[in-house]
């Protein structure tokens, strides 16, 4: 449509979409100061013109067609004519408007992070663990800035910063909190790279640059050492830790999942544990089977729980579980401190089922490990029959070590 056939104004959508364009620029009234650009490209915009407060005039833009289309440009149009009414440039107000937004919390690290973090399905002890790294070790020095602002200098010497931090009991530099913060920030920032608020993760590339944390196994006996371990913690003066632990020893649970467990979960008829996803670190239902041993202490463990839903109560408060440290702190009582932890009982049942022949794939699925690469995509096998089996053998064995232990010390 050629801009001489124009008959009606304001412009009508047939118009504004027709217009064509020419060898130059040009705009057309629409109506109180509107107009209607188009550029020798095809591309169209609304534009007000208006005289400034000085007296000189100038030309505001309203925004591009058909993204504004002509209704919204006329209110947006009439707002403007408010703010001239008013005394107020309002182009100058825009660019308040904006540098505003810039200043404001809306760009701090710290409100992405906390974006990033209830995004997150994490289970408790996660989300304690990440927020209490960005509470004591980022938010500090990063929380308040512009994240599209702090360069990764600024990101790597302050990784460098926590890594060179002294654990306060041990006094060895916390060389993994460093590793874990670049981990959590790396992902804070790609959510902000996916959402295209940013064009590129200034954490990307920092893990070349600093001390590689090196991946410790939970302390634990070997072989030899295990038969005095359990005759120990049989005969450990508090009877419910001393169930804990010999569950513990059993099943292969990690400590948390022990510590929090309530006796809904235990299906008693069939022989099983059935650990719903939110509790789990991988947030997949797990389910354990229990040999007879295992049913035994927890129908002993029963008669001392009162009316707790939990396992192992507080003493302080039955509705909530025992304390994190209970369980190694036991273990330290009896002499195992740097020898074994909670957690180290899973490295013990992972590499002596090995060793007693059991398949790999059903020793992994008793861990609830979750299996990469593309095998792990395929393979949704929980293997529960062949683990009752295996579960009930390894229960066994940790009888005739008992017994072997028992014999030995009273020869």
């Amino acid at each position: 449509m050629k801009r001489s056939e124009i008959k009606r104004r304001p412009l009508q959508d047939a118009t504004l979409s027709g217009l064509e364009p020419e060898l130059k620029e040009y705009r057309e009234n629409d109506s109180n100061g509107l107009y209607f650009r188009v550029k020798p490209d095809g591309n169209k915009s609304w534009q007000l013109r208006y005289k400034k407060p000085n007296g000189a005039w100038s030309w505001f833009g309203i925004g591009g067609y058909p993204e504004i289309s002509g209704k919204l440009a006329r209110q947006k149009a009439a707002e403007a004519r408010q703010l001239i009414a008013n005394g107020i440039d309002p182009k100058e107000y825009r660019d308040e408007q904006k540098q505003a937004l810039l200043n404001s919390d809306q760009f701090s690290f710290k409100s992405l992070a906390e974006e990033y973090c209830n995004s997150k399905n994490w289970v408790d002890g996660t989300r304690t663990r990440n927020i209490g790294a960005l509470v004591n070790h980022v938010y500090p020095a990063m929380g308040n800035r512009d994240y599209r602002k702090i360069t990764k200098k600024e990101w790597l010497s302050l990784i460098q910063q926590i890594q060179q931090k002294l654990h306060p009991k041990t006094g060895k530099p916390i060389v993994e909190m460093g590793n874990r913060v670049r981990g959590l920030c790396k992902e804070i920032y790609d959510l902000a790279e996916v959402t295209e608020r940013i064009d590129h993760n200034p954490l990307s590339g920092i893990e070349k640059f600093i001390t590689k944390h090196k991946k410790q196994n939970m302390e634990h006996v070997n072989i030899d050492e295990l038969p005095k371990l359990l005759v120990d913690i049989r005969s450990y003066p508090s009877p419910t830790t001393s169930i804990a632990l010999q569950l513990l020893s059993l099943l292969a649970c990690r400590p948390n999942e022990l510590r929090e467990a309530v006796w809904h979960e235990f299906n008693f008829e069939k022989s099983i544990w059935v650990i719903p996803s939110e509790r789990m670190k991988k947030r997949i239902e797990h389910i354990i089977p229990l040999p007879k041993q295992a049913l035994e202490l927890l129908s002993e463990l029963k008669s001392y729980c009162g009316n707790s839903p939990y396992l192992f109560k507080s003493r302080s408060n039955s509705s909530k579980p025992v304390s994190n440290n209970t369980f190694n702190k036991a273990l330290k009582s009896m002499g195992y401190q740097g020898k074994q932890t909670s957690h180290g009982f899973r490295h013990i049942f992972s590499t002596q089922l090995r060793e007693l022949g059991f398949t790999r794939d059903h020793v992994e699925a008793a861990l609830a490990h979750k299996v990469g690469g593309v095998e792990g995509i395929y393979n949704k096998a929980i293997y529960v029959e062949p683990r009752k089996e295996m579960m009930q053998s390894w229960a066994d064995y940790l009888d005739k070590l008992v017994e072997s232990a028992i014999r030995v010390s009273a020869a």
